[in-house]
C-alpha cells in the first residue's frame, strides 16, 4: 500500500491511496499524521485502518505532480513537533564511500583506523545483534525540525554560505508519537538528505554543520513490510541532460545494521517521546555524487527512483540568503 499527501486545486489537504491513474481519495482525511493517530485509537494497522475508511475518485496523479500539488507523505501541522534526525555508515560500503571523501587510506589496524572505519567496524560487528536484542550505536545526527522539509518536486533552499549542493538518496523511516508514548511506524518513503560534504571533509568535526541543509522525502509513503533488498539509482540531471548516474542499495541485506536497531538507538532517548510529535529519520547511504568528484550547481535537478516506491524523488537546488549577517545578534 501506498499512500500520499497532497493538495486539491482549492488549496485543502487530502490524504489518498495511489492508483493508475488517479488517486483514490480517503474521505473526512486531511493528514497522514492524524490517519496514524487514528489507526493508534482504534488499535489497528494502519493499512487495515485505511481499508476501513471510504474513498473517492481523485484526480490524475501525474497531473498532481506536475502541478507541485504533493506534500510531503508525513508532516506536522506545527513544525515544531517534527523532528528530522539520520544514521550514518550504516550500509555496506558506507565507509568506503566516507573515507574516500575524506581522502583517507582505510587502515586494518584497530589502532590506526579512521573514526569513520572503527565506527563501520562496530556496526559490522555489532549492528545486527537480533531480535529484542541491544547492539552497536550507529552515528546519530539532526537535521533540524519539520520547517528544512522541501516537498517533492521544489528546489532544496541552499544558504549562501554553503560550500557544496550534495545529494543523499537514502530510505527514510516515518513515525508518530503515540498518545502511550511509543513510537509508531507508517513506514517508509525514498528521501533526498541532502549535505555539505565540501564543509564535512575540512574536519570530520565539522559534520555536524555540513548537516544542518534542507531535505526531501517522498513522494510516497510505502506501508508495510520493507523489502531486504532494494535497489534504485540516483540522478543528477543538467540542462535536461544526466551529468550523473549510479546505482544505490539499502533494505537490510545491503546494511550492517538492522532497522530495528537503528531505531532503538534514536527512540532509547526519553525527549524523543513526546505523544503526537512527528519523527522523520534518515537511514543513511553508501552513494554520493561527490565521491566521485561531481559538484552540483544551482539549476541541477536530483532525481532519486525505487521502483518499490513508485514516483521518483525530484528536487532542485536554489541559493537563498543566510539567516543574519556577522553582528546582527542583538543584546537585550
Amino acid at each position: 500500500m501506498r499512500l500520499i499527501q497532497f493538495e486539491n486545486r482549492q488549496g485543502q489537504r487530502q490524504v489518498g491511496l495511489i492508483g493508475e491513474p488517479r488517486i483514490e481519495v480517503l474521505r473526512g482525511v486531511r493528514s497522514t499524521r492524524e490517519l496514524a493517530l487514528s489507526a493508534i485509537a482504534a488499535k489497528s494497522s494502519l493499512a487495515d485502518h485505511v481499508r476501513t475508511l471510504q474513498r473517492e475518485t481523485g484526480p490524475i496523479y501525474r497531473d498532481v505532480l506536475d502541478a507541485g500539488l504533493v506534500l510531503p507523505p508525513l508532516d506536522h501541522d506545527d513544525p515544531a513537533h517534527c523532528l528530522v534526525s539520520g544514521t550514518g555508515l550504516t550500509h555496506l560500503g558506507s565507509a568506503a564511500t566516507r573515507d574516500k571523501m575524506h581522502q583517507q587510506p582505510a587502515a586494518q589496524e584497530e589502532d590506526t583506523l579512521t573514526d569513520s572505519m572503527q565506527m563501520f567496524r562496530w556496526g559490522m560487528q555489532g549492528g545486527r545483534p537480533g531480535a529484542g536484542c541491544v547492539g552497536a550505536q550507529p552515528e546519530w545526527f539532526y537535521k533540524g525540525d519539520g520547517s528544512i522539509v522541501v516537498r517533492p518536486g521544489a528546489d532544496l533552499p541552499v544558504p549562501d554560505f554553503a560550500e557544496d549542493f550534495g545529494e543523499e538518496p537514502e530510505l527514510t523511516g516515518l513515525y508518530v508519537i503515540g498518545d502511550d508514548r511509543r513510537p509508531y511506524r507508517l513506514g517508509y518513503a525514498l528521501g533526498n538528505e541532502f549535505s555539505d560534504h565540501v564543509l564535512e571533509r575540512k574536519n570530520y568535526l565539522y559534520l555536524a554543520h555540513s548537516k544542518l541543509r534542507f531535505c526531501s522525502f517522498g513522494p510516497e509513503l510505502r506501508v508495510g513490510q520493507l523489502p531486504a533488498h532494494l535497489a534504485g539509482i540516483s540522478r543528477i540531471r543538467r540542462g535536461g541532460q544526466v551529468l550523473w548516474e549510479k546505482e544505490f542499495l539499502s533494505g537490510e541485506e545491503n546494511m550492517c545494521h538492522s532497522l530495528e536497531n537503528l531505531e532503538y538507538h534514536h527512540f532509547k532517548y526519553a525527549q524523543f517521546l513526546r505523544p503526537g510529535d512527528v519523527h522523520v529519520h534518515f537511514f543513511g547511504t553508501a552513494t554520493l555524487s561527490f565521491a566521485d568528484g561531481v559538484k552540483a550547481q544551482p539549476g541541477d535537478r536530483f532525481e532519486v527512483s525505487l521502483d518499490a516506491f513508485g514516483a521518483p524523488l525530484i528536487n532542485g537546488i536554489r541559493v537563498h540568503q543566510a539567516g543574519i549577517a556577522p553582528g546582527e545578534v542583538s543584546a537585550l
